[in-house]
């Protein structure tokens, strides 16, 4: 999905003051927009707390790095189709490394993000089944409702009030999360998503045939 980034506009708020989201009272996330500064984010926040999430061996003899939005229903088809086939077929199997890395075009994909880590990196991918199956739901309406919608996706995933809280309060770690997100566009040069790194080179969104076929050349070259 092409959608290019710009700094201080991929992402529509850094969490300054406070990262405010009341239980049970609508309370979206407050954020404050920032544009001259946001060069300046990744080298001077702490990203040491974000975890890289990823399924299959960390040996597997190929490694692929996804570069995906939550809120990108390209992101969202490719999640429910060509990935589900490339999870069993070689990350399952042991031949593929398989990496996600979140994009962030909107407050609203950092939101999701933030949520579908609250439940720590053994139910992460989990969270983001969720999220992407009800991408269509959750993203609609103001940024209260949206916070909401994505409050119920947790909880369904078993996350109380409590836990919701600490994490989408959890300033810091937003930071971070941006950070690391500048970081990773910025080496791998991230202009649009899905887009895929696949033991070092890049390409675009693709079926799963033309995938497959690419994972089998790696493999072979790995032999």
């Amino acid at each position: 999905m092409k959608r290019h980034l710009a700094l201080g506009v991929a992402v529509l708020g850094l969490f300054g003051a406070g990262f405010l989201w009341t239980a049970g009272q609508g309370t979206e996330p407050a954020v404050t927009s920032f544009s001259a500064e946001a060069q300046e984010v990744s080298e001077d926040v702490d990203t040491s707390m974000i975890q890289e999430m990823t399924l299959g061996e960390a040996d597997a003899p190929v490694q692929v790095i996804e570069y995906a939005s939550f809120t990108c229903p390209h992101c969202r088809s490719f999640h429910e189709t060509a990935f589900q086939q490339i999870k069993e077929n070689y990350v399952d199997t042991g031949d593929v490394e398989f990496v996600y890395r979140e994009v962030y075009f909107d407050r609203y994909g950092l939101w999701a993000g933030m949520v579908a880590r609250c439940a720590g990196p053994e139910r992460y991918f989990g969270l983001v089944d969720l999220i992407y199956e009800q991408q269509s739901e959750w993203a609609k309406g103001g940024p209260a409702e949206i916070a909401e919608n994505l409050r119920r996706i947790g909880k369904t995933a078993g996350l109380n009030d409590e836990q919701l809280d600490a994490c989408m309060q959890d300033a810091e770690k937003a930071e971070a999360l941006v950070a690391v997100y500048q970081q990773n566009r910025e080496a791998d040069d991230i202009n649009s998503t899905p887009t895929f790194i696949i033991d070092g080179e890049k390409y675009s969104n693709m079926s799963y045939d033309d995938f497959s076929a690419i994972l089998d050349e790696k493999l072979a070259e790995a032999e």
